[in-house]
């Protein structure tokens, strides 16, 4: 298409050259472009090569007819954006019948009556820039709402989904998984020492300290369907779709050693000199008309255990011990 400091470009295809001269004349009159060829074959190179903003296309020519050029132009990449007018001796009502099958937007029969053309021309071009600018501003749109919504559901200072979109995916992968009765698992991570940490450092160290949390969370559960939430706080969250208990297990495990990796300094945890974690592990198969309230609570005991029997460690709930 062409841009906007220029005017639009036109491109006749017709074998009759007294007929390439007229058109050629009447659309440079109207403030136009225009490229004139002299059969269908020249006219798709044409087309490949300018990009034209309308196509005029003679329907009866050697080589290529019309109708076929218009076939073989909807193969090409864009070409649905590109409106075509076709130009035709024919009046019965097959020919017009076809000639709107093979993807013109309007005729004109011959003899041309000027007028006539250059009023369905402007039209034509009108609607195909109205046609183009609301397909900008749609996508213009469509990328506004994935921005909105990507706001909405990531948590801010980690990147990692944030609590409002653990719920929707918890909510609608127990659903599922309830239909296939298949395992849902899930991980409940909670910090050691947190707020003694935060006391210690300060707010920014500790915001920091989160966000390394969180990768160490995400270089761990790396599948499509896994997802990774700030549940709240230094608390945080694994959805392991399609996961077993001894398999979620491990995703915890690669969690600690990750966070361990980074050794983030806590001078005053009473379990190490660097950041750990307490992880809950709870592995269920969702029967139907139950509530993901139940994986949420188990989870959330296991990590109660955790810390317990001294934090820095992992812990499957008791029902998902055997699964």
């Amino acid at each position: 298409m062409h841009s906007d400091n220029e005017p639009p470009l036109i491109l006749v295809i017709d074998d009759d050259r007294y007929m390439r001269l007229k058109l050629s004349q009447m659309i440079q009159q109207e403030g136009y472009r225009v490229e004139a060829v002299n059969d269908g074959e020249q006219g798709l190179e044409a087309y490949q090569r300018l990009r034209p903003s309308l196509i005029l296309v003679d329907a009866m020519m050697p080589i290529m007819d019309g109708f076929t050029y218009c076939k073989q132009l909807q193969s090409l990449p864009g070409s649905g954006n590109i409106p075509l007018l076709m130009i035709t001796g024919l009046e019965d009502q097959a020919s017009v019948d076809q000639a709107f099958e093979v993807g013109a937007v309007d005729y004109v029969i011959k003899p041309i009556h000027w007028p006539v053309l250059r009023q369905r021309m402007r039209r034509v071009l009108r609607e195909a820039q109205l046609a183009q600018a609301l397909a900008e501003s749609n996508q213009v749109l469509q990328q506004a709402n994935q921005e909105l919504y990507r706001v909405a559901t990531i948590d801010s200072l980690t990147q990692v989904a944030n609590r409002r979109r653990f719920d929707q995916y918890l909510q609608q992968e127990w659903q599922r998984l309830s239909r296939e009765q298949n395992p849902l698992t899930l991980i409940l991570g909670d910090v050691d020492f947190f707020k003694v940490y935060n006391d210690t450092y300060g707010h920014q160290v500790g915001d920091l300290c989160l966000k390394t949390v969180a990768e160490a969370f995400s270089l761990a559960a790396t599948r499509p369907a896994d997802l990774v939430a700030r549940y709240g706080g230094e608390e945080f969250a694994v959805i392991l779709p399609n996961t077993s208990a001894p398999g979620a297990l491990q995703v915890a495990e690669m969690i600690q050693r990750n966070l361990s990796a980074f050794k983030i300094p806590h001078s005053q945890s009473s379990v190490s000199d660097r950041v750990t974690i307490s992880l809950g592990v709870a592995s269920l198969i969702p029967s139907p008309g139950s509530s993901p309230k139940e994986i949420i609570t188990a989870a959330d005991q296991a990590l109660y255990q955790a810390k317990e029997k001294g934090r820095n460690r992992s812990v499957i709930a008791a029902d998902a011990a055997t699964q």
